[in-house]
């Protein structure tokens, strides 16, 4: 069950409503780098890859791409004005010390506690664990952005995780193509739900119990 360009914008620019002007934000591959995307030209942010880059800019034109820029998954990027290289160990080191203000990442599964489990399936290749362990504990908050179930069709928001962790009780919010869920101390919270789905549907595909807020929003966009 792939995701459609529209679908997967929905999710990055609902994610780019949780930043602020003035935060440093770390963005993951896949979804999240549409991210910047959705920003509005008023709110200026500083995006840093823990590949060693403070100061990111859109990505560049076909052709425009320099071969010594690119993000923490490989890809092309720019660098604003401003903007500044380091090597990785002073990039980890910003994270760390808790500089970064936010990560949006992917996952595989969320627990309803906000376990976060993103870097592997065992016994498929992976490229490695990458930042997201440390993100996931030092981030200010932690935004998922991911389909609600997998290609199986199973969710991907469980009780518990069966895959290995990232790192647990760090997600603050879970964005799917479904809903948006707060994640607390009490559990998780149903905040928000995309047109044209509702609770049945959400309920059906969600692998765990949660709370719906009094008020709920529907996203129409």
């Amino acid at each position: 069950m792939g995701m459609g360009v529209d679908i997967r914008n929905k999710l990055a620019r609902r994610a780019a409503e949780e930043i602020q002007h003035g935060m440093v934000v770390n963005l993951g591959i896949g979804i999240p780098s549409l991210v910047p995307n959705h920003l509005p030209k008023e709110i200026q942010v500083i995006f840093h890859a823990e590949n060693g880059i403070t100061g990111m800019g859109p990505s560049p034109n076909k052709g425009e791409e320099d071969e010594n820029l690119c993000n923490a998954g490989g890809f092309p990027v720019t660098l604003k004005i401003g903007g500044s290289y380091c090597d990785s160990g002073i990039a980890f080191g910003m994270i760390r010390r808790g500089k970064v203000d936010m990560t949006i990442l992917g996952s595989l599964q969320v627990s309803k506690c906000g376990d976060l489990a993103n870097w592997i399936v065992p016994g498929k290749k992976v490229p490695g664990m990458g930042g997201a362990m440390e993100l996931a504990q030092k981030a200010k908050k932690v935004v998922v952005l991911m389909n609600h179930c997998d290609k199986q069709g199973n969710p991907k928001i469980v009780n518990e995780c069966t895959l290995p962790l990232t790192s647990s009780t760090c997600v603050n919010i879970i964005i799917t193509e479904l809903a948006v869920f707060q994640v607390s101390s009490s559990g998780l919270f149903l905040t928000e739900v995309f047109e044209p789905y509702d609770l049945k549907t959400i309920k059906e595909r969600t692998g765990c119990s949660f709370i719906i807020h009094e008020q709920i929003r529907k996203i129409t966009y």
